[in-house]
C-alpha cells in the first residue's frame, strides 16, 4: 500500500537565490503534523513507509525546469508538485479559500465573499490537482486529500477511480447549516457532493461532525445512521479525530542544547515576572484585538500585578496581500502601544510584542518557560499551539488558558476554558491563572499529557487511515452481493436461453427514480420501449408489482400485455384479464387513520396523504428532511399505538409512510403467477422494504435483484433505476 497525501502545500517549499534551487520546510500545523508522521514511518522498519505528497511547491519554474524540480523532490523528499500559474494560484489561495470558504466556516459571514470568477478558479484548481493525481496513482493506492483548498477534490477522483479508498479531512470548523447554506445552492450542494466522494470524511470535534450531516441531510436529502450514508451505491462515512501532535518531541524538548541556551538567556530577561504568552498568526479568528483588550482589563482590575507580570504577544505574519490583515495588524499595534503607554514605566513594559516568524527553538523555550498560555481564538477547527504548550511542561508547572471555540478545548478539560468575546472573563482567568497552586498545575497538566501522549500524532493519522480502510471493507463485503460483469452475463445468457419466463419488478425507484411527487414519476419513452419489447416476446410475463393505485398503473400500462400488482397486493390483473381483489379486505379504519395523517401533512409543510382504495400513504420527499425524519419517526409511534388492536399494517418506505391492511405483500401477490409453474427463467426486481417479500418468495433458483446497497434477501444488487432499465435493455439485445 501507497499513501498519497495531497495539500495545498507540499512540505518542503522551493525558492529560486541566485538561479539555485533551495528547499525550505514548510511552516504551519498541518504541514509540521503530518511532516511528523510521515517521518516516523521511515524510522519504523516494520511499518508502511512507502508515501507520496501531492502539494504545491510554491514557486513557478519553466518547463524544463519543472521536470528537474519533479525528480528532485520524488527522489529526495518522497514529493511531487502541482505547478500552478501565478494568477491562477493567487485568486485560489486569496480568492475563494481565504475570501469565502475560510471567513464563514470560521463564523465570519460578514466578511465572506461570492464571487462567481474566484468559485470557478476554485473549481479549475481543484480540476488540475484531479489531472495530476490521475497520472500518478497506481492500484493499492490510499488517497487522503487534506483540508478546505480541495473540498470538490474526493468526487473528482471517485469519478475516474470508482473503487480507490478516499479519505478527507477538514482541518477548520465545518459550519452550522444556517451558516453554510449562505452559500449560493449550486457551490454548496457541489462542496457536500465533492466531500461524500471520499469513503471517509474526518473532522476535529463531534460538533462539526454533526454539522457536516445535517447540512447532508437538509441540503441532499441523505440520512444517516451513526455517521455512516448511502450515496450513488456508495457507503460513506463521517466521523470525528481530534488531530494530535508529537508529544515525546515537545515533552522533551527541553533537552535539547539550542533550546536549553534559548531557555537560560530568557529566564535571565523575565527573571522576578511572570510571564503569559501568546502565539498566533495574524488572522481574525485568532481573537488577538479581544486578547489585549482581557489583558488591559487585568491590570486595571488587579493593579498588584503591574511590574511584576509580562505578556510575551508573538503575531505571525499571515496572508499579508489581504487588506483586511493590513487593519488588523495596525489595530493590534496601536493597540499595544496604548497598553505599554498607559501602564508600562523605565523598568517594566507590560507588553513584548513581536511580529516576525520563531524559530523552532525559540517557540519551544517559550513554551517551556512561561508560567501562563493564553489562547483565545474567537473560531478555530483545533488550535495545536495549546497542545504544545501543556505537552512540553515536563516538570508539569503552567496554566493554559483556552477559548471554548477551540476544536483542542474538547481534549484539554483540565484547562482555564473560557469565552473570548468576554474581555472580564479573560482578566478573570489570567488572575486565576497567575495565583494557581502549583499542586492544582501539576494535577491538571498530568490529566492532560497522559491524553495528549496517547493520541498523538501517530495515532491520530494510524487511525484515519485504518477507518478508511474499514470503511472500504464494509463496502467490499456488500459488493459480493453487487451483479458482476461475470454474473451479469450468466443471467442473459440464461434469458436467453430461456423457454418460458417470468420477471416481476417494481416500478418507484427500481424502473424510475424517485421524484418530489408521485404523479411527477412518469414512465418515459425508454420504458415504454422497453416494455414493447418484453411483452412482443411470447415466452415472457412481465409483471408489475407496485405500491401504485390500480387506476394509475391502469393508466400508464393499460394499453401493453403485463400483469399488474397494485396497492402491494390488494389489486391483481393478469396480463389478459380484469382486475381482482382476492381477499376481501376492510378499509373502515381508514377514516380514523387519515385525520392523523392529515394532522402531520398540516403541520409539515412540503408533506401530503395521498389516498388509495384500501391504503394511505404520508409522504414527506417535499418537506423539510430534518423536521420531517424527527416527525416521522414520531408518526410511527402514535400510529403502532392507535393501531395496537386494528388488523393494519404500518410501514416506512422512501420517504413515505404507509399504513395497510395485514396480510397484504408483494410475496403473497407473486404466487398468482409462481404457481402456475413450468417457467425456466424468473427474475425480481425491487427497492425498498415492500420487496423483501416478493425477494423471499423467489425459488432458489430465481435471480433476485435489489436496487440500492441497503441489507436485502435479494441474491444480488444494482446500483440505481438506470442499472435496472440497462440490465433489461442488455437481456433484450
Amino acid at each position: 500500500m501507497r499513501l498519497v497525501i495531497v495539500s495545498n502545500r507540499l512540505p518542503v517549499t522551493v525558492v529560486e537565490e541566485n538561479h539555485v534551487l533551495q528547499f525550505k520546510e514548510s511552516v504551519g500545523g498541518l504541514a509540521t503534523g503530518l511532516s511528523s508522521y510521515v517521518n516516523s514511518l521511515k524510522k519504523n522498519p516494520s511499518g508502511n513507509s512507502n508515501y507520496l505528497w501531492v502539494g504545491w511547491p510554491g514557486i513557478n519554474l519553466p518547463e524544463k525546469k519543472q521536470r528537474e524540480l519533479v525528480s528532485t523532490l520524488e527522489k529526495d523528499f518522497s514529493c511531487y508538485p502541482v505547478f500552478l500559474p501565478g494568477q491562477v494560484i493567487d485568486k485560489f489561495y486569496h480568492g475563494l479559500c481565504n475570501k469565502t470558504i475560510w471567513p464563514l466556516f470560521h463564523y465570519f459571514p460578514s466578511l465572506t465573499s461570492y464571487d462567481e470568477e474566484l468559485w470557478n478558479n476554485y473549481k479549475q484548481v481543484n480540476e488540475i490537482f484531479c489531472e495530476v493525481l490521475s497520472k500518478i496513482l497506481l492500484p493499492g493506492d490510499v488517497l487522503w486529500i487534506h483540508d478546505y483548498h480541495f473540498m470538490l477534490l474526493p468526487g473528482m477522483i471517485r469519478q475516474r477511480f470508482p473503487d480507490i479508498p478516499i479519505g478527507f479531512f477538514l482541518h477548520i470548523p465545518f459550519p452550522s447549516f444556517e451558516l453554510f447554506r449562505i452559500l449560493p445552492s449550486e457551490w454548496r450542494k457541489e462542496i457536500l457532493k465533492g466531500l461524500l466522494g471520499a469513503n471517509l470524511v474526518g473532522f476535529h470535534t463531534y460538533d462539526y461532525t454533526l454539522h457536516f450531516l445535517r447540512c447532508v441531510q437538509r441540503i441532499l436529502g441523505l440520512e444517516n445512521d451513526l455517521g455512516q450514508m448511502d450515496f450513488k451505491g456508495r457507503n460513506i462515512k463521517a466521523e470525528t479525530f481530534p488531530m494530535g501532535i508529537s508529544f515525546e518531541k515537545f515533552h522533551d524538548s527541553s533537552c535539547r542544547p539550542e533550546v536549553r541556551e534559548e531557555m537560560e538567556t530568557l529566564k535571565g530577561a523575565f527573571e522576578g515576572k511572570k510571564t503569559i504568552l501568546s502565539v498566533d498568526r495574524l488572522d481574525y479568528t485568532k481573537g488577538i484585538a479581544k486578547r489585549l483588550q482581557g489583558y488591559e482589563e487585568f491590570l486595571n482590575r488587579y493593579p498588584s500585578w503591574r511590574g511584576r507580570v509580562t505578556l510575551i504577544l508573538v503575531v505571525v505574519p499571515s496572508r499579508i496581500k489581504v487588506e483586511h490583515y493590513h487593519l488588523m495588524k495596525r489595530q493590534i499595534d496601536e493597540k499595544v502601544g496604548e497598553i505599554n503607554g498607559k501602564f508600562g514605566n523605565i523598568n517594566w513594559t507590560p507588553i513584548l510584542y513581536s511580529y516576525r516568524y520563531l524559530p523552532e527553538s525559540q517557540l519551544l523555550a517559550l513554551y517551556n518557560i512561561c508560567d501562563v498560555a493564553l489562547i483565545t481564538p474567537l473560531r478555530d477547527g483545533m488550535n495545536l499551539v495549546a497542545k504544545e504548550f501543556v505537552s512540553c511542561k515536563s516538570n508539569k508547572k503552567g496554566v493554559l488558558i483556552l477559548s471554548e471555540m477551540a476544536g483542542a478545548s474538547k481534549e484539554t478539560v483540565e484547562a482555564i476554558i473560557i469565552n473570548p468575546n468576554y474581555v472580564k472573563e479573560i482578566a478573570s482567568a489570567l488572575e486565576e491563572a497567575l495565583e494557581m497552586p502549583e499542586e492544582e498545575q501539576i494535577r491538571r497538566n498530568e490529566k492532560m499529557q497522559i491524553r495528549l501522549s496517547r493520541y498523538d500524532v501517530d495515532h491520530w493519522a494510524e487511525d484515519f487511515i485504518q477507518s478508511i480502510q474499514s470503511v472500504v471493507d464494509d463496502q467490499r463485503s456488500k459488493e459480493i452481493k453487487l451483479l458482476g460483469k461475470e454474473q451479469r452475463k450468466t443471467l442473459v445468457e440464461a434469458y436467453k436461453s430461456a423457454s418460458k419466463r417470468l420477471i416481476f419488478s417494481d416500478y418507484d425507484g427500481t424502473l424510475v427514480p424517485f421524484a418530489e411527487h408521485p404523479h411527477l414519476a412518469k414512465p418515459d419513452k425508454r420504458l415504454y420501449d422497453l416494455l414493447e419489447k418484453l411483452t412482443k416476446d411470447a415466452k415472457n410475463d412481465f409483471v408489475l408489482i407496485s405500491g401504485r393505485s390500480k387506476n394509475t398503473l391502469q393508466e400508464w400500462f393499460g394499453d401493453y400485455k403485463v400483469g399488474m400488482v397494485a396497492e402491494h397486493g390488494v389489486w391483481i390483473k393478469k396480463k389478459e384479464g380484469e382486475w381482482k381483489n382476492p381477499k376481501s379486505l376492510k378499509k373502515s379504519w381508514m377514516d380514523k387513520i387519515q385525520p392523523i395523517l392529515e394532522v402531520y401533512a398540516d403541520r409539515i409543510p412540503g408533506s401530503f396523504v395521498e389516498i388509495k382504495e384500501f391504503s394511505l400513504v404520508w409522504h414527506f420527499r417535499m418537506a423539510d428532511p430534518e423536521i420531517a425524519s424527527l416527525k416521522a419517526k414520531e408518526l410511527v409511534d402514535v400510529l403502532v399505538n392507535f393501531t395496537a388492536n386494528i388488523d393494519i399494517q404500518i410501514l416506512p418506505g422512501n420517504k413515505i409512510i404507509e399504513v395497510r391492511n395485514a396480510g397484504i405483500n408483494k410475496g403473497d401477490a407473486s404466487q398468482h403467477w409462481l404457481t402456475k409453474g413450468g417457467y425456466d427463467f424468473i427474475m425480481a426486481l425491487g427497492d425498498d422494504l415492500t420487496d423483501e417479500d416478493l425477494f423471499k418468495s423467489m425459488p432458489e433458483s430465481a435471480y433476485s435483484l435489489k436496487v440500492g446497497s441497503d441489507k436485502s434477501l435479494a441474491r444480488f444488487i444494482i446500483k440505481d433505476s438506470n442499472d435496472a432499465l440497462d440490465l433489461l435493455e442488455e437481456m433484450l439485445a
